[in-house]
């Protein structure tokens, strides 16, 4: 499958790189599931025929959103990967989920699990590949930071993003964190699954 984020340039000149970052502050707040160029445009102080003439087509302008969100996903991947150097396996997995769990992001994270869903049901145009190219990077991450196969952070990257989906809906911080270290614990005591 083609990597479209590949192909989406997050530079390009000056405007184009300061009406992606309002565009972007837009769909962190009102999400991308009922995108309109007119009203985007207006709340960024553009119009729908220069997003258009910048991004190509609304679909250019999604790719470019997504590679944003994608972008921002894997700069906080990457302090991760560094401040587990330190702390080893439970660290990296404690800071993942700090991470995931903190207020701040849910404006990001819902953005990302709209991508993600939408990528399952729409395999074409803007949203293609969005989620395996997620998964892909969250496996990268477990692999430089967590001991074990495949099929152990494969099940870490699911307990996570179960528990995250939880936190999205119901917002119990408390509980899916205790689920969270509950399972680090039996990961750490060598009695998890697959085990």
């Amino acid at each position: 499958m083609r990597d479209l984020d590949a192909d989406v340039e997050l530079g390009g000149s000056a405007r184009r790189r300061e009406l992606l970052d309002a565009a972007y502050r837009y769909v962190l707040e009102h999400g991308l599931a009922d995108l309109s160029l007119r009203p985007l445009a207006a709340a960024i102080g553009s119009s729908p025929r220069v997003l258009l003439f910048l991004f190509g087509s609304k679909d250019g302008l999604v790719q470019a959103l997504l590679a944003r969100a994608r972008a921002d996903e894997r700069a906080v991947l990457d302090q991760v990967r560094r401040a587990s150097v330190a702390g080893g396996p439970p660290a990296a997995a404690e800071a993942i989920w700090a991470w995931l769990a903190a207020p701040e992001h849910r404006a990001l994270l819902i953005l990302w699990l709209e991508g993600y869903a939408r990528a399952l049901v729409e395999r074409d145009g803007a949203w293609a590949g969005f989620a395996a190219r997620t998964v892909r990077d969250w496996l990268e991450l477990l692999t430089d930071v967590a001991p074990g196969d495949d099929v152990d952070r494969t099940l870490l990257l699911a307990v996570l993003r179960g528990c995250l989906l939880d936190l999205l809906a119901t917002g119990d911080v408390d509980r899916t964190t205790a689920a969270v270290r509950r399972y680090l614990r039996l990961i750490d005591q060598g009695s998890g699954p697959g085990r």
